[in-house]
C-alpha cells in the first residue's frame, strides 16, 4: 500500500521498560545502543513501528531482537511525545512495562549489549528521554505496591 500525504507527520516508536524483581531486588533491562544517535549509551530496548504491525507487535520484536527477552505480558504506561525527544525528527514512542522474574539477556540487532541495572544505581544519562520514562516507570511500581 502506497502512502501519499500533504502533511508532514512524526514517527512512531515502542519503548520497553521491563524490571525484574528477584529476592526484593528491582532491576530495570537496559542496552548499549550500537549506533548513533547515543551510540555508546543505555536506553530502554525499543524502535521504529514497521507499517505491517500494531504497535505492540512492534515492542514485542524490538526486545525480542534487541535482548533475546520473548515476553508477551506488555501493559502500555504512557505516551511520550516532547517535540525534541529524538534528534532524527519528530518521534512519538509508546512505552511498555512488564515485571518478569530472573532471566538471561543479551544484546542483539542494534543493541551492542543488553543488561539488568540495579534501578537505584542506573547509568546516567540514558538515551534520549529515559530519564523521564524510567520516572513514570518507578511511578507504576509504586502504584502496584513494588518499592525500588
Amino acid at each position: 500500500m502506497s502512502y501519499t500525504y500533504q502533511y508532514p507527520r512524526p514517527s512512531l516508536t515502542a519503548d520497553c521498560v521491563v524490571f525484574s524483581i528477584v529476592e526484593g531486588r528491582v532491576s530495570v533491562l537496559l542496552i548499549r545502543r550500537a549506533n548513533a544517535p547515543f551510540k555508546g549509551q543505555w536506553a530502554f530496548p525499543g524502535g521504529f513501528l514497521d507499517m505491517d504491525e500494531t504497535v505492540e507487535e512492534c515492542a514485542r520484536r524490538e526486545l525480542r531482537e534487541e535482548t533475546g527477552l520473548d515476553l508477551g505480558n506488555l501493559e502500555q504506561l504512557k505516551v511520550f511525545s516532547t517535540v525534541d525527544r529524538d534528534p532524527r525528527g519528530r518521534t512519538v514512542t509508546v512505552a511498555f512495562v512488564a515485571v518478569v522474574g530472573h532471566v538471561e539477556v543479551c544484546g542483539g540487532d542494534d543493541a551492542a549489549e543488553a543488561a539488568w541495572f540495579n534501578i537505584n544505581d542506573l547509568p546516567s544519562p540514558l538515551a534520549f528521554d529515559h530519564d523521564e520514562i524510567m520516572l513514570v516507570a518507578k511511578d507504576y511500581l509504586k502504584a502496584h505496591g513494588i518499592e525500588a
